[in-house]
């Protein structure tokens, strides 16, 4: 996880604008990502990102710096993609707007590679849709973020046991679902091919 340096993050805390920029260029990529693979589509991740950095903003002097920044701002995401998520069921992403999202790029030896690994990127994504919000967002926290599980208790606020027990279940149901899928891939494959969860 990227870290901030703590003069800027001072700066920032006391309302200076550029600091806080610094922290958003700093974070905006780990924050995005996450809400991306809590939410599965882009525009969705993309608000989300935003009302992160707006909220963190608002709630800079609440912040407490005995806790690691990246934990705290990713603790803030998280929430706001399960409240979303909770609110409403959000739509996956349409193989239509999944065809316009690709765009040729003349410099790229192999489309067909790109479009199987989008494919994989897609029906991953899909799995972990398949999920509770909690046991989505410790597999994120885990695997994408390589957060331990302390900091994944910290971050969704439950027990380091109850995270141990979200990740071994969404392992297991990853894993079948996978496997019903795929029934001719095996493990080793479908890690190379996008998701270190299962």
């Amino acid at each position: 996880m990227n870290s901030i340096e703590p003069d800027v993050l001072r700066q920032a805390i006391n309302g200076n604008e550029l600091a806080y920029g610094t922290i958003i260029e700093s974070f905006q990529k780990p924050v995005f990502n996450l809400c991306y693979r809590m939410l599965g589509n882009t525009e969705a991740a993309e608000d989300a990102a935003q009302e992160t950095f707006w909220r963190a903003y608002q709630s800079l002097k609440k912040y407490n710096p005995e806790r690691p920044f990246g934990t705290w701002l990713l603790s803030i995401a998280a929430h706001y993609c399960i409240d979303q998520h909770r609110k409403k069921k959000l739509p996956m992403l349409d193989m239509d707007d999944y065809v316009a999202e690709i765009t040729p790029d003349h410099n790229m030896p192999n489309p067909e590679f790109m479009v199987m690994k989008k494919d994989h990127e897609m029906q991953i994504q899909s799995l972990l849709n398949e999920l509770s919000e909690l046991d989505r967002a410790s597999i994120i926290l885990r695997y994408w973020h390589e957060y331990s599980e302390e900091e994944i208790s910290q971050v969704l606020d439950i027990t380091i046991n109850a995270v141990k027990s979200r990740l071994h279940r969404a392992r297991k149901k990853l894993a079948v679902a996978w496997q019903v899928q795929n029934p001719s891939v095996a493990t080793t494959e479908r890690i190379k091919n996008g998701s270190p969860a299962f």
